[in-house]
């Protein structure tokens, strides 16, 4: 879960990018990234943008992703769906 730029160095390949929004300083977490999901933004957003164009599955708006998913919890993507399953 990236809250902060601090939050950033705990981020490995192949999490998957929670956050309340996704700026462009977070572009280089999307490289390792498997999954990005956030509370803000829309489809033209620059995540969504650039998750796209990196094959990466996203589920933007989502209102309450920080809230509901705990750091560390398996989570499943289904960016084609708009969903995000809790594992």
């Amino acid at each position: 879960m990236i809250r902060s730029p601090e939050d950033a160095i705990r981020f490995v390949k192949g999490d998957v990018l929670i956050t309340t929004a996704a700026s462009p300083a977070l572009t280089p977490l999307l490289l390792l990234a498997v999954g990005l999901v956030t509370e803000a933004g829309g489809g033209a957003s620059h995540s969504s943008l650039v998750a796209r164009e990196l094959g990466v599955p996203a589920v933007v708006n989502t209102g309450i992703a920080t809230q509901v998913i705990q750091d560390g919890q398996l989570v499943e993507v289904d960016g084609t769906r708009g969903v995000v399953r809790l594992l």
